[in-house]
């Protein structure tokens, strides 16, 4: 092999790294300053500099006295390496934070219904007066315990979370409690105290998308060697509220943020006589869009919604 003969081997291989080095090499005009500058031995330098003579077949660096001058062609490659390193680097740094106000965007969220009627009026005013290019879809909660979130169908679940695929990001928002809600002519409304025995003998709603009769409510009363009498199963918190209002039936709804629906309703409300577990509400997303600025903005209005909103109780 001559000198002027170059392999088409590894050494003509496509090194990014060879444009670092060589930028800095151009750059300094010195395999000391180089490596300094790029944190690597001089020796190492000089072995990187030698690759880059082979591969460009030109000098690049000669000496001229005690220093090092660039050739014609490394003069002519100097402004084209800069430009490329600089591309380069650009393109691995994180995205900058995203300006609300230029996305351009289609969110698709599922968020239980006891959180819908105040979650939704938040995110829309958010929406609104922060980012006048997002539209925001609410799917129902049948696509809760499918492959959503996987599939990119939905970009952020909001609620209780349950059987996410293993790969799904789930953050804790916070928890709530259920009272008991009953018409305000109801008996259990007049007293003081509703004990575990009387909040048995009422007839009640049960709430289950899956028409599920039996809960965690059941089991705590068989504890107590207690049955309730479930008259009803609906699959959603509104329509319970309203059939709760039009009859002497018993309703389990969420603390907080919803009492005002209760208000509305002249529904009267106490304490479960009952060791529950609390209702964990959080919001899931896939991977994907971990490090999605856009997305990341539409999360954290969900947390100051949460943090504002009065939704735990």
């Amino acid at each position: 092999m001559t000198g002027d003969t170059v392999p088409d081997g590894p050494e003509r291989q496509l090194d990014l790294n060879l444009l670092v080095a060589l930028d800095a090499l151009l750059e300094e005009e010195s395999v000391t300053g180089a490596a300094a500058r790029l944190h690597v031995s001089a020796p190492a330098m000089s072995r990187t500099l030698g690759r880059i003579r082979t591969v460009l077949r030109d000098p690049v660096l000669v000496r001229a006295g005690r220093q090092l001058v660039p050739t014609p062609r490394a003069v002519e490659l100097r402004p084209r390496v800069r430009v490329l390193v600089h591309q380069a680097r650009a393109l691995l740094e994180p995205e900058p934070v995203t300006d609300p106000a230029r996305l351009n965007r289609e969110f698709t969220l599922q968020a239980g219904e006891m959180l819908l009627p105040q979650l939704a009026p938040r995110l829309v005013r958010a929406v609104v007066q922060q980012a006048p290019g997002v539209t925001l879809r609410f799917m129902p909660e049948a696509l809760e315990g499918t492959p959503a979130l996987r599939e990119g169908r939905l970009d952020l679940e909001i609620g209780v979370i349950g059987h996410p695929d293993p790969e799904t990001r789930i953050e804790l928002l916070g928890r709530t409690r259920l009272l008991a809600a009953v018409r305000a002519g109801h008996p259990l409304a007049r007293r003081k105290t509703v004990t575990a025995r009387a909040f048995a003998a009422a007839d009640h709603i049960g709430v289950s998308r899956q028409g599920r009769v039996r809960g965690p409510v059941d089991d705590e009363l068989a504890g107590l060697g207690l049955r309730r009498r479930v008259v009803a199963v609906v699959p959603g918190w509104s329509a319970a509220l309203f059939l709760c209002r039009e009859s002497d039936l018993v309703c389990l709804t969420p603390a907080g943020a919803p009492s005002r629906h209760h208000e509305l309703l002249g529904l009267h409300t106490f304490e479960v006589p009952l060791e529950l577990p609390p209702v964990v509400i959080g919001m899931a997303w896939h991977p994907r869009n971990d490090a999605d600025p856009a997305h990341g903005w539409l999360r954290d209005q969900v947390r100051e919604m949460w943090r504002s909103g009065g939704f735990s109780g």
